[in-house]
């Protein structure tokens, strides 16, 4: 009976673009292709696999995969160090010479991969959701430094008012009082409003004037640009 032959397929995983090394069961190089990170990429990417002409635990590459009926794995970063070294002593990173190690080396040493199966929607949706709010707090934080560092020049009054810069209700109370001379001349009925629609009972409008309207420690206290 004649054995099926089986290949290996290695991919260096990147944000922007991929490197896939396919070699057959006896080691030999099918070939190496680059794909960008798109839809475009990855169906170009499964379109070649599939034709037969030639790191990730999840993400759309894996899923892709999987979907097609390939049996996936991936090996700890660490772990490929070492594999590496067979091919080169060279520290330098090399993604094409990645896939290849890659490819290589779940051909010869299979074990130590970890076979991925396809996950049930939820969990793709839920692992999605996880994402996308986790990079939404790495934007909040990058973006409320940057409105605490322009707070800081001209009203650092503000700063006063909550540990969060990037709360609604501050936001608001800014937009309505963007700089001390406006604090000055504001109603207190003004910010009795925001508080109130945003449900703020920690402290009233009189209080928050208070602070608004006191001597700004930063270099210019004038109207300032919002």
């Amino acid at each position: 009976m004649h054995e099926q032959p089986r290949w290996f397929v290695g991919i260096d995983w990147a944000w922007q673009e991929h490197v896939v090394s396919l070699c057959d069961d006896r080691g030999g190089k099918i070939g190496q292709r680059k794909f960008s990170h798109d839809g475009v990429g990855l169906a170009g990417m499964m379109a070649w696999l599939l034709k037969g002409e030639p790191e990730t635990p999840h993400g759309p590459i894996v899923e892709a995969l999987l979907e097609r009926g390939f049996n996936v794995y991936s090996i700890n970063p660490k772990q490929l160090d070492r594999f590496r070294d067979r091919f080169t002593v060279a520290g330098a990173k090399d993604d094409s010479r990645d896939a290849d190690v890659l490819a290589d080396s779940l051909r010869t040493d299979t074990r130590l991969f970890r076979k991925l199966s396809v996950a049930e929607p939820l969990i793709v949706e839920l692992r999605e959701w996880s994402r996308i709010a986790e990079e939404l707090k790495v934007e909040h934080i990058r973006f409320t430094n940057r409105l605490r560092d322009q707070l800081w020049r001209y009203y650092a009054q503000m700063l006063r008012l909550a540990e969060d810069l990037g709360a609604d209700w501050l936001l608001d109370l800014w937009e309505g009082v963007p700089t001390p001379d406006k604090a000055i001349r504001v109603r207190e009925t003004t910010v009795a409003r925001v508080l109130k629609s945003h449900r703020i009972r920690r402290f009233d409008a009189a209080h928050v004037l208070s602070d608004e309207r006191a001597a700004h420690a930063g270099p210019n206290r004038g109207t300032g640009n919002h």
